[in-house]
């Protein structure tokens, strides 16, 4: 097989993917979700806050475990071995994992999301965020937020995210809303 074919076939497998996501993201808004981002001690790898809560880090969370991809193990086992690279104490003064709690926080994401995975372009053009890409936004009050492009699209083609920003899991018109601090590709064939 020619490097070629190999190209093509790693692309269309991470295309699927992608869409995959997009479709596990939307799944989500068919969930009755409390907002709640209390600390919640749970169970290692697999753990989850009780179904009926959650954050918007939850909603990737969920998303990604529909397809097989544990994130809070996959966090904890890189936050362990590079706690350094992850901003835990320069943010919340900690000196060892959590994983409890480490793949709930949206600013580890993005070091784990940018450590893993492709860290992309932050642009005002709609067509550069594909359906299946991570976007984190820095909210009022410098909150930070995460979120998952969606398959759907406004009339202008402006894609939709599914977020979970107070109401539950949501699919809205969100994407430029707010100010963009990161943009990220993370397939199951990247770690």
């Amino acid at each position: 097989m020619s490097w070629f074919a190999v190209s093509v076939a790693q692309a269309d497998e991470s295309l699927a993917f992608s869409q995959r996501l997009a479709a596990a993201a939307f799944e989500r808004t068919e969930h009755r979700v409390v907002y709640d981002g209390r600390y919640i001690p749970m169970d290692y790898p697999g753990g989850d806050v009780p179904a009926g809560i959650g954050v918007c880090t939850d909603v990737v969370i969920r998303s990604y475990r529909a397809l097989g991809i544990d994130l809070q193990e996959r966090v904890h086992k890189d936050i362990t071995a590079h706690f350094s690279a992850y901003p835990s104490r320069r943010i919340w003064g900690l000196t060892a994992p959590d994983s409890n709690i480490d793949h709930r926080r949206v600013p580890n994401l993005q070091a784990f999301f940018a450590r893993h995975g492709e860290a992309l372009a932050i642009t005002d053009s709609a067509g550069d965020y594909l359906p299946g890409d991570l976007v984190t936004w820095m909210l009022p009050g410098n909150l930070p937020h995460i979120g998952i492009v969606s398959d759907r699209t406004t009339a202008a083609g402006v894609p939709l995210v599914v977020h979970n920003i107070g109401a539950g899991p949501q699919l809205e018109d969100r994407l430029f809303a707010y100010p963009i601090n990161g943009h990220y590709r993370y397939h199951s064939d990247t770690q």
